[in-house]
């Protein structure tokens, strides 16, 4: 038994110019990045096959996962005023990310408190964009966690950024992130209409959850 589908990009190791001094340092850095990301894909992937044998169905549609680039790491240190340095990589919680898509409302919060029960992850931050959506309509469950990242000669506690929804919430998240660098004033009334969607779509998928709920009890 395997998850549906797992998608890991290759990592990308290239140094930004502003670390060309601490280049050993920072492929270090994002090697432990990517391990961790590769442990915390074999925890989920664990976790699925358990669901799948007790609930005999797999509520994870498929995961993926990646490192941010150079150029993204940059940015962000720059939007939060931080120096340009290795050091400041730490403060920074979602160089590594994984998004894990499920089918229902209760997968969500069952595979999130799985993962978080764990005896080596410790769960740094939680944001629940669902039940107190974004702004824009943007709904997901943002969890930081850390996880021991074990080498030949030492242990590093490193931080992974894990964000659970549903295909639902998914399919929107995608479209919201194609408009969202959009200035054209005539993207202004599309942003609108996506918000009601967002709304719609919860309302939906809370009427899917109490029928799912209501046919389990007629499960022998």
């Amino acid at each position: 038994m395997t998850l549906n589908k797992i998608q890991l990009k290759e990592p990308n190791y290239a140094v930004p110019e502003q670390f060309k001094r601490e280049a050993n340092l920072y492929r270090q850095i994002m090697m432990n990045y990517y391990a961790a990301i590769k442990m915390v894909h074999t925890k989920l992937e664990i976790l699925s096959d358990q669901l799948h044998v007790n609930a005999k169905r797999n509520p994870i549609e498929f995961i993926k996962a990646r490192l941010k680039n150079p150029e993204s790491i940059m940015k962000k240190l720059i939007d939060h005023g931080l120096k340009k340095t290795t050091a400041s990589l730490t403060k920074i919680n979602d160089i590594a990310g994984v998004r894990v898509v499920v089918t229902y409302l209760e997968d969500l919060y069952e595979v999130a408190n799985m993962l978080v029960q764990q005896d080596d992850v410790k769960l740094i931050q939680i944001k629940d964009y669902i039940k107190k959506p974004k702004e824009n309509g943007y709904r997901s469950l943002h969890l930081v966690i850390e996880v021991p990242v074990f080498f030949s000669n030492e242990k590093i506690d490193t931080k992974v950024e894990v964000q659970i929804r549903t295909i639902a919430m998914d399919f929107w998240a995608s479209l919201e992130h194609d408009m969202k660098y959009k200035t054209n004033s005539s993207f202004k009334e599309l942003k609108v209409e996506l918000k009601e969607c967002s709304e719609i779509i919860s309302d939906v998928e809370t009427k899917m959850q109490n029928i799912k709920s209501k046919l389990s009890e007629y499960d022998v």
